[in-house]
């Protein structure tokens, strides 16, 4: 593709956002379609073309990039919506998207059958990552059409081909079993040195130089000892992904004991405030830990 490509970018919420903005920091013709009117006035003031809907902005597209909650929604956009039907015939397709690597498959064959090219490149880094053009990018495909795309995922990240349709998505959820673990272990590290009189803060950073150093321990360990809990990755999405990811362990016979501890300690802390605390971020899980230990009341 020698002219720049033109892309059309469906779902600009937390993440669509900000990536929105580094698409168009790197100077692609950029069209945008949302559920909801805020993001989309932000992206007209710089420089976006808004769609009237999904189906729209993917009809003049060449690349079409799908950033939406779940593997449903991704669905009804694509095929009940109209948006696969819209496209022209070879346009490229990559969800962005969290799903269940059947879901990937499945779209993947879809595409297929109508003259589309389609992969499936999930993200990790959250929305700082996005800001940044730092993200994680987890790419399901062929190598062709991630060099075709390679242009456009540089602009959000580093994308790094894992294997047919599908492996992005699968790759994703190891990194999301991690994440949860990791996240869990952390929360539980700073309450025991919270409930044996030391200073979380302190500990977590005398750690730091030692074989427990991860990110999760930098970032989420900082918010954490700052009771600072604004989303980035949400409590509702990390039990998303742990929902998808035990899935695929019963059908391919992999017993994931950690993970599923770990989804019962964020699905119970989620359930709190009749289920408000779901949009935490999933650093939060650190209160359930500490009112478990009798640190502070379960509702605080």
């Amino acid at each position: 593709m020698t002219t720049r490509p033109r892309v059309a970018l469906i779902g600009t919420g937390l993440m669509g956002r900000p990536m929105a903005g580094r698409l168009l920091d790197a100077g692609l013709p950029l069209t945008v379609s949302n559920r909801s009117a805020p993001s989309l006035d932000a992206l007209d003031a710089l420089g976006a073309t808004r769609a009237d809907s999904p189906a729209q902005a993917a009809r003049d597209a060449d690349i079409v990039l799908t950033m939406l909650p779940n593997g449903g929604v991704v669905t009804d956009v694509l095929i009940r919506g109209g948006v696969f039907a819209a496209a022209r015939p070879g346009t490229l397709f990559i969800d962005m998207s969290s799903v269940h690597p059947a879901i990937a498959r499945d779209l993947g064959a879809q595409a297929a059958t109508r003259g589309l090219r389609f992969m499936d490149a999930p993200v990790s880094g959250g929305i700082t990552g996005a800001q940044q053009g730092t993200l994680a990018i987890m790419v399901g495909g062929t190598e062709a059409l991630l060099e075709e795309a390679r242009p456009v995922l540089l602009a959000l990240g580093t994308p790094r081909l894992v294997g047919p349709v599908g492996s992005g998505q699968l790759c994703k959820l190891v990194n999301q079993v991690i994440v949860a673990v990791t996240i869990g272990a952390v929360a539980e590290g700073l309450t025991l040195a919270k409930a044996g009189g030391a200073d979380p803060a302190r500990v977590r950073e005398a750690i730091m130089g030692g074989f427990c150093q991860s990110r999760i321990l930098s970032e989420h360990g900082a918010r954490m000892v700052e009771q600072r809990f604004t989303p980035g990755g949400t409590i509702a999405y990390q039990i998303k992904d742990l929902d998808a990811a035990l899935d695929v362990a019963r059908t391919v016979g992999a017993v994931l004991p950690l993970t599923a501890r770990a989804r019962e300690l964020f699905a119970a802390y989620a359930a709190g405030d009749d289920g408000a605390r779901a949009g935490d971020d999933h650093s939060a899980l650190i209160r359930h830990i500490e009112a478990l230990s009798g640190l502070r009341p379960e509702q605080a």
